[in-house]
């Protein structure tokens, strides 16, 4: 009975989408909305243990997969997407790659690139009439001081993660937090973003402490001995109640839940995680989302191929209210206040003005189970309770050039 409801419930959906559609006029068909796909290829770090192994197409499947859906709409508004990919080798030039889409005249790009390749690529005279999708840096610079009006986030920054956990924290009432930082210099970001969330939202960080300690034998017959040791001694003596970990590289946060002196849960970028999407979370139709990646990369989705999925649906919703297959046009309505993403998260999604950022519940997530999503109930905002995550407009150093 379930798969038959879940069944009717995905052909209630798409029936919608298709009825609310307008009709296309004709100068939109026959003509492809190009949408670039600018990367390059690096070398993944490895994971602490052998489970999860970063796949080389993170991202990439994602927007292969948007284009397919915008396709399926497509089919009912007379238009068709294209997915243009240029990707620059491992230490090869990015700039030619984005010159490259630029000289088939692609101007919407959905960029897979840190926060320096991509600041890099947004100042090039090629990317001045060019909507940059960001889909792989959280860095709080981008949304800050250096904010670019060509480009627009769909993936949460780390301050947007960071007042996720911390609001759920606070209604958990498990307010006071040991924060452990590694030596990394998004893990120091994230580390500030728990600190101002903590401070906005009444929780209190007890001590914040640098994890130094590395194994040398940890996959030895004893290793985990020395680890479990090197845990308990290092939380020893310290009253809290939630270890908050801050370890982008995964190098030892895995290693610190059941270990610890006292018995205490361990959250932030392993253990309770926020994060834009998660292997267990199957509520408001995502498991149809699910499923279709699944068949489409034989993996799991992860932060990056959602974040590359919502740019190219966005430029297809885009593309689809406005009945144009013009970059400006479709640039300019996602930018505008009639613009909303359907994005499987029980609320529609907008670009705040302020930063380019796309508003947007966060989840929270271990690898079994939704534990909850945030914005948490009773944090209230004047005006959308999606902006309680991240800079809010009055606190923002965004001046866009």
């Amino acid at each position: 009975m379930i798969g038959i409801y879940r069944g009717l419930a995905a052909l209630l959906g798409f029936l919608v989408i298709v009825i609310t559609v307008p009709a296309a006029p004709a100068r939109a068909a026959g003509k492809a909305v190009q949408i670039g796909w600018l990367s390059q290829t690096a070398k993944r770090t490895l994971p602490l243990t052998y489970l999860d192994q970063p796949p080389d197409d993170e991202g990439i499947q994602g927007a292969r997969l948007g284009i397919a859906d915008n396709n399926t709409t497509g089919q009912f508004t007379g238009q068709s997407f294209e997915l243009v990919e240029s990707i620059a080798p491992a230490g090869g030039d990015v700039a030619a790659a984005l010159r490259e889409l630029a000289a088939k005249g692609v101007r919407l790009v959905a960029t897979d690139l840190d926060a320096p390749q991509l600041l890099r690529v947004a100042a090039l005279p090629e990317a001045a009439q060019m909507t940059i999708l960001n889909t792989a840096a959280p860095d709080d610079r981008l949304r800050q001081a250096d904010c670019r009006a060509n480009i627009l986030h769909l993936l949460p920054s780390r301050a947007m993660l960071a007042d996720a956990l911390v609001q759920y924290l606070v209604v958990k009432r498990w307010a006071n937090l040991l924060l452990v930082v590694g030596h990394s210099e998004g893990d120091k970001e994230f580390a500030a973003d728990i600190t101002h969330a903590a401070l906005k939202f009444q929780a209190h960080i007890v001590e914040e402490k640098p994890w130094t300690f590395i194994p040398g034998a940890r996959r030895t017959d004893t290793g985990h001995f020395a680890i479990q040791a090197e845990v308990a001694r290092f939380t020893q003596g310290i009253s809290y109640d939630v270890l908050v970990v801050a370890d982008e590289e995964d190098e030892f946060g895995d290693d610190l839940s059941y270990r610890t002196f006292d018995p205490r849960p361990v959250a932030g970028t392993q253990g309770l995680v926020p994060s834009a999407w998660a292997r267990p979370f199957e509520q408001w139709g995502a498991t149809q989302l699910q499923d279709r990646f699944l068949r489409q990369a034989k993996r799991w989705m992860t932060d990056r191929d959602f974040a590359a999925w919502m740019a190219v649906r966005a430029v297809g919703e885009a593309a689809t209210r406005t009945q144009s297959t013009d970059p400006a046009a479709i640039s300019a309505f996602m930018r505008g206040d009639r613009f909303e993403l359907a994005a499987y998260k029980g609320a529609r999604l907008t670009f705040r003005s302020w930063d380019g950022q796309l508003r947007q519940p966060v989840l929270l997530a271990d690898d079994r189970s939704l534990v909850s999503v945030s914005p948490q109930p009773g944090f209230l905002h004047q005006f959308s309770e999606l902006d309680t995550l991240g800079i809010d407009q009055p606190e923002t150093k965004c001046r866009m050039h």
